[in-house]
């Protein structure tokens, strides 16, 4: 954990997180307020498509490209990210969400913000319904995020294919809970404006969908084979992949020695 705390990169991560995070709720926020007129479903999509590409693009080798506390969380119980790294994300994309709303607020005109694009649900349908939207638009994103930067299976940028996932759910969504998907875009806004309805099901929503699409890849979809010693080094913010595999190769080897001496004596 040490080690990590105390190098140039992890700190250099962490502000990069706070820093496209603002930049993806200052255009996706701002493409859905009502000026000149509101906008359809289609330019919002295809704005936070945009948005999403571009600041996945800015960060993917700096920090990781997470810019969502559900795909921090996801990683984090994938053993893809340490505990200490993931919670300095998380606030640090909080942090983000809420500079780049206020930036949005200061430089946009008061007859304009009006709540400043908060998540509201619909009212034709119940929270628990919400609930279940956000977790089925956040499990598609998720796992397209595990998809696009598995390394095994996949190359190059993952800017693309996470922009179209990003405005896939926003096609959707915007009908039934405005789409968040991502806790920071919602919790940005509706700290800057002081209003928070039902602002619960924008957190146990997309933290769920990104539990289970956790779950789905890494156990379920595409074995991972880590072991437990791994899993924990990695959490503890301690992986050495090489040392922890030499380990397991030599552990695997003395338990494979006996045997075949004993072949050799029959």
């Amino acid at each position: 954990m040490w080690r990590e705390l105390l190098s140039i990169p992890f700190y250099r991560a962490v502000f990069t997180e706070v820093l496209v995070t603002a930049i993806y709720v200052f255009f996706g926020v701002g493409s859905v307020l009502s000026w000149p007129e509101p906008p359809s479903i289609l330019q919002s999509a295809i704005t936070f498509n945009l948005v999403a590409a571009t600041t996945v693009q800015i960060s993917w080798h700096a920090s990781g490209a997470y810019i969502n506390p559900a795909v921090t969380l996801a990683f984090l119980l994938g053993s893809r990210i340490s505990l200490v790294k993931a919670i300095c994300f998380m606030v640090a994309q909080l942090a983000g969400g809420i500079l780049g709303a206020a930036i949005l607020y200061a430089v946009t005109p008061a007859t304009v913000r009006g709540n400043l694009g908060i998540n509201v649900i619909s009212p034709n349908i119940s929270a628990g319904q919400a609930v279940a939207v956000e977790l089925i638009l956040t499990l598609q994103l998720v796992l397209c995020y595990f998809a696009s930067t598995d390394s095994q299976r996949s190359t190059g940028t993952p800017a693309i294919i996470i922009g179209i996932s990003v405005a896939l759910g926003q096609v959707i969504g915007r009908y039934f809970t405005s789409c968040s998907m991502n806790p920071a875009r919602s919790f940005g806004p509706a700290v800057i404006v002081g209003k928070f309805p039902q602002h619960w099901i924008f957190w146990v929503g997309p933290l769920a969908g990104a539990v289970l699409a956790s779950l789905l890849y890494n156990f379920v979809l595409y074995h991972d084979p880590k072991t437990l010693a791994q899993r924990l080094a990695i959490l503890k913010g301690s992986y050495d992949g090489e040392e922890l595999e030499n380990k397991t190769d030599q552990t695997k080897e003395s338990i494979s020695l006996p045997s075949l001496s004993l072949v050799h004596r029959l």
